[in-house]
């Protein structure tokens, strides 16, 4: 196969299978890309802080400028559109449109998105709302952040500032961009904003954060005057015990509990799994969960969101044989299968996407999905006219857009596929080191340039269309 054709021999053939109503698009952030971190009312979210945390981003990056989207919509909307996608996913950037994170819309920063969305629109491009993707005000997290209760209902009020704003033109709304990044790695592991490391204070947020999508959910539903979809995006792997012993079978399950299932089950069956709750209770923690939180949870909703990157085994005994921690919690290990890697040091693995989404429409059927977020960063090297000739990512979409497409064959419902990311951008805890753009950015002149990636992916939507 050679991936830098627009044919993709190999794999263009199921790839071809997929309805002309499939869904293509490009999805991006709001702090990764926007910039104007101080301009027209918004104050900081708990990025802006933590950018500033010593050690805490390479390179000492920050969001200030990113990829001056802010200024730049417009043109950003023109390269968008030129890509021949039809939907473009993005977040709204909660301390803009609401500093703070109490009180009245900020009329100036709400207009961003008023301007956004007429631009999509007028581009033929159907915007995709996601309401939270991380950047929490940062006076909520002084307040208590996600561990606190008091802010899911600041999320659901924030929620309808956007929603009675957009709702004429937006018909496709998420409420948040994996709560599993926002719990796990920014208050237990400390990796991510707002860098806190405390295991308690992680289970509370995540059941503050699936209430906060059930509040949402309930008011906007409530005040929709015409049909619109609603959903969540959740980030999902695979979780596959490392050999058939009982100890890493029982790792994988702990890692898949933890992973997925704590957030589908509620949110599609009204209950945390019951094996999760023995084991949170056997550390001592619980959900905080009060009379009525799960039928909120679990409001219906018309679409998942799936953003997937790789699947991984887990052995349940550490590098010496260990099974259980210094603290006396089972040892739950990583072990990133054989084969190729992306920048990340991710592995590439499609095949295990197909098992991911035929699991979930075995286990949670009844659901539509799209895949809100794949895509690979790799070393890329630009030309002097700023072209990527990036062979790596151009496989790495052909290969799971066909692992999406074999798992529709096996009846899994999914309904479109974003590639990530629009352009390259703050990658979080990793500054500006990593890229997973289709398009180039220079960051000294903030000059976009198309990959051949976003090339092949505009070549191939073509042909899946028939154009």
């Amino acid at each position: 196969m050679n991936p830098t054709t627009t044919s993709v021999p190999g794999l263009l053939l199921p790839i071809a299978d997929l309805p002309p109503s499939f869904k293509w698009g490009v999805a991006t952030s709001s702090y990764q890309i926007e910039g104007a971190a101080a301009e027209d009312g918004r104050t900081p979210s708990i990025w802006d802080t933590f950018c500033r945390v010593p050690g805490a981003v390479t390179g000492g990056d920050n969001g200030d400028v990113a990829c001056d989207h802010y200024h730049r919509m417009p043109q950003d909307v023109a390269l968008i559109k030129s890509l021949g996608v039809d939907t473009y996913r993005f977040s709204v950037a909660w301390p803009r449109v609401q500093p703070g994170g109490r009180g009245p819309a900020n009329r100036a920063g709400l207009a961003f998105y008023d301007r956004l969305t007429d631009e999509l629109l007028a581009a033929g491009v159907d915007p995709w709302v996601t309401l939270y993707h991380w950047d929490l005000p940062q006076e909520l997290e002084d307040a208590g952040g996600w561990p606190h209760r008091d802010t899911a209902y600041r999320f659901a009020d924030y929620a309808m500032l956007v929603f009675d704003k957009l709702s004429d033109r937006v018909d496709n709304w998420t409420t948040l961009n994996e709560p599993w990044c926002s719990a796990w790695l920014g208050y237990y592991v400390g990796v991510h904003a707002p860098g806190r490391r405390d295991f308690g204070d992680a289970i509370a947020a995540v059941h503050h954060l699936l209430l906060g999508h059930g509040l949402a959910t309930e008011r906007m539903r409530a005040a929709a005057t015409r049909e619109m979809k609603f959903g969540i995006t959740l980030n999902m792997g695979t979780a596959d015990p490392a050999t058939d012993t009982p100890a890493d079978r029982e790792a994988a399950r702990r890692a898949d509990g933890m992973g997925l299932r704590i957030y589908l089950d509620p949110l599609r069956k009204g209950e945390y799994p019951a094996d999760m709750v023995a084991d949170l209770a056997a550390r001592g923690t619980a959900f905080p969960v009060r009379e009525g939180d799960l039928e909120v949870i679990a409001a219906p909703f018309d679409v998942l969101g799936v953003n997937y990157y790789f699947g991984q085994d887990f052995s349940g005994t550490d590098e010496q044989g260990n099974t259980h921690e210094a603290d006396g919690t089972p040892v739950v290990r990583p072990i990133l299968p054989a084969g190729p890697r992306t920048a990340m040091n991710w592995p590439i693995t499609p095949e295990r996407f197909t098992d991911l989404l035929v699991r979930l429409h075995r286990d949670y059927p009844g659901l539509p999905m799209v895949i809100t977020e794949n895509g690979a960063a790799f070393d890329d090297s630009a030309d002097d006219d700023g072209n990527v000739a990036d062979e790596g990512r151009t496989a790495y979409l052909a290969e799971h857009i066909a692992a999406v497409a074999a798992a529709r064959e096996r009846g899994a419902d999914v309904r479109g596929y974003f590639a990530w990311s629009l352009m390259d951008n703050f990658e979080w805890a990793e500054g500006y080191a990593k890229r997973f753009g289709i398009v180039h950015v220079d960051y000294a002149t903030q000059a976009r340039t198309p990959k051949r990636s976003a090339l092949w992916y505009r070549d191939m939507i073509s042909r899946v269309r028939g154009n």
